[in-house]
């Protein structure tokens, strides 16, 4: 997707869209006002933190340092990472909210429960383009704050990444995994294609891991971020497996999901052992971190999901409208 077909959803994100097309310095407008979880400030925060991943097509390069663009991003991080910090509650117990994520509950009712027990396919389909905006890019985001460990916990968490990485291999990256799934599924694997598609809640899901990612001060809360999605995604990941075999869904599109079934159910042992064990070793003043970490994934995947199981319980796709 090039930066001349993204649809501006105000004017936070209208002025990230004309500087980026422009050789002239940025204007840009005041955030107090921004709501911190709208289509606004969110899609105009992952315009600027995509200048750090794979850039964007037709995008001068020198953009990704350029001042008065850093500094805008500065002041609506401050107003996303103010209302992630007003929607949890804190603590430094991090082993007490890890062990609430190991509980599954007899009586489910996310995203991957609905799909596994009576999700049609047009639903599995929108599923799949809502986290194309994360899978494409999976494990990057993390790879950010292995430079900002140290011993024991840089070790682990390196591990966990080469697996993320496909050991080696590239058909077996993970991103590219979910790529083959897409294109299985009858869907575009394109870079970014859906953008335009992906309502604030999921892009805020994926811009929590920039924002952690990018800031050397919150390398706790990645490492809390990280480990509560390898905690969460084996059961999840079964239930999404058992969805595509109801739908008799190719082999391609259930293999990112077996994948991850496997992977991430010793993944979770390794972040939760070795990495934040060796982490708080190192450095126990983080634990507030790595709770916060953990909770604000929670408060960002739980927006998301009501979000998604709200539209189609209402009949309605739980995409934004082309």
């Amino acid at each position: 997707m090039t930066a001349d077909v993204i649809d501006a959803r105000g004017p936070l994100s209208e002025a990230v869209v004309k500087a980026l097309h422009s050789d002239e310095p940025g204007v840009f407008p005041a955030i107090a006002d921004a709501d911190a979880f709208g289509e606004d400030l969110q899609l105009a925060l992952h315009l600027c933190y995509e200048l750090h991943y794979q850039g964007l097509p037709g995008v001068d390069a020198d953009w990704e340092w350029d001042p008065g663009l850093l500094a805008f991003r500065g002041g609506m991080e401050r107003a996303f990472l103010a209302g992630l910090r007003a929607g949890t509650a804190g603590g430094t117990e991090v082993a007490a909210v890890l062990d609430e994520l190991l509980v599954e509950p007899a009586d489910g009712t996310g995203i991957s429960h609905y799909l596994a027990e009576r999700g049609q396919w047009w639903q599995m389909r929108e599923y799949l383009v809502h986290r194309s905006i994360y899978h494409l890019k999976e494990a990057d985001p993390h790879a950010w704050v292995i430079p900002r460990l140290r011993g024991r916990a840089k070790a682990a968490l390196v591990a966990v990444e080469f697996d993320e990485f496909g050991g080696g291999r590239a058909e077996r990256v993970h991103a590219q995994l979910y790529a083959d799934l897409l294109t299985a599924a009858g869907l575009d694997a394109g870079y970014l294609h859906y953008l335009n598609r992906a309502p604030a809640c999921m892009l805020a899901v994926v811009n929590l891991m920039s924002l952690f990612g990018l800031h050397r001060r919150l390398r706790g809360a990645l490492v809390g971020h990280f480990t509560a999605a390898e905690i969460t995604t084996a059961p999840s990941a079964r239930r999404m497996d058992r969805a595509l075999a109801r739908h008799e869904a190719p082999e391609a599109c259930r293999r990112f999901f077996t994948e991850h079934i496997e992977a991430d159910a010793v993944h979770e042992q390794v972040m939760r052992r070795e990495v934040i064990g060796g982490l708080l070793t190192a450095e126990p003043d983080l634990a507030a971190d790595v709770v916060f970490g953990i909770q604000a994934t929670e408060l960002v995947e739980s927006s998301f999901t009501d979000h998604v199981l709200g539209a189609w319980r209402a009949g309605r796709t739980s995409l934004r409208p082309v």
